[in-house]
């Protein structure tokens, strides 16, 4: 059994351990990007937050009179 498991696993396959690789590799980057996409948000967020033209004027929040 230990040599089905290591065998599913990769074992000495090279082509198998170059494919482990590759999607290793494959992995890393996709993690890089969304860690970039995350900060690019956080930032894109503070500066909605800090401009004015997103906020309610006070005249605006006043009741509706019917």
């Amino acid at each position: 059994m230990a040599k089905a498991l290591l065998g599913h696993l990769g074992g000495t396959d090279p082509r198998m351990l170059e494919q482990v690789r590759l999607l290793n590799r494959r992995v890393a980057d996709l993690e890089a990007h969304v860690m970039r996409l995350q900060a690019e948000n956080d930032h894109l967020v503070a500066a909605v937050h800090e401009e004015r033209l997103l906020t309610v004027d006070e005249a605006l929040r006043a009741p509706a009179s019917v």
